[in-house]
């Protein structure tokens, strides 16, 4: 019994994170269900007033992939750390990167500078499912030989610049220094 107390605490701990994400979106006007209020587990079109409104979204990879990135960073930075408080490190970076963007600072920022014109921040469902694929993301890192993880990030970048023609490594890119010739690309010329 006393060696699942580490684990009930941190499973806690992660319980409480998820709460308080939820609670500064729902502050920051964030409704659950996005800005129509209608529910959906799958918006595959990203220029559809759902894309970031439903549960998921081809974004939900990216963040599969900040997921297996945020388990090597910690793995090079803190791999004496038990994995179940690596694991919710992750998963209050992730929750905070969610706040953050739902900020109408980030906000702002997407609609000018990515090819995110009609976006109006994530619904809760969907925020909370990006956390999820985060999650997954780890687990797949802590599983998989290192090797097959790297494959992976590689596999879904490209198969997200193919398939919406945006990524994790492109979304940052054009967050952080837009680049014309991408923005072109993206856009579809």
């Amino acid at each position: 019994m006393i060696r699942t107390w580490p684990r009930l605490r941190t499973l806690a701990a992660g319980a409480v994170v998820v709460a308080l994400a939820v609670a500064a979106e729902l502050a920051l006007g964030r409704k659950v269900w996005g800005i129509s209020g209608e529910p959906g587990l799958w918006s595959g079109d990203v220029n559809s007033e759902h894309n970031s409104q439903f549960l998921a979204d081809p974004y939900i990879f990216s963040h599969v992939t900040h997921g297996i990135l945020l388990y090597g960073v910690l793995w090079l930075t803190g791999r004496n750390l038990p994995v179940r408080t690596r694991a919710l490190i992750v998963l209050m970076l992730e929750a905070g990167w969610e706040v953050l963007e739902n900020t109408d600072m980030v906000i702002n920022r997407y609609r000018a500078e990515t090819i995110s014109l009609h976006y109006y921040g994530d619904s809760v469902m969907n925020s909370m499912g990006d956390v999820a694929a985060c999650m997954v993301g780890f687990l797949l890192a802590w599983l998989l030989p290192t090797r097959m993880a790297i494959v992976l990030v590689v596999v879904l970048e490209v198969a997200l610049a193919v398939w919406i023609r945006d990524g994790l490594a492109l979304n940052v890119i054009m967050l952080i220094h837009p680049v014309g010739a991408i923005r072109t690309w993206q856009n579809g010329g």
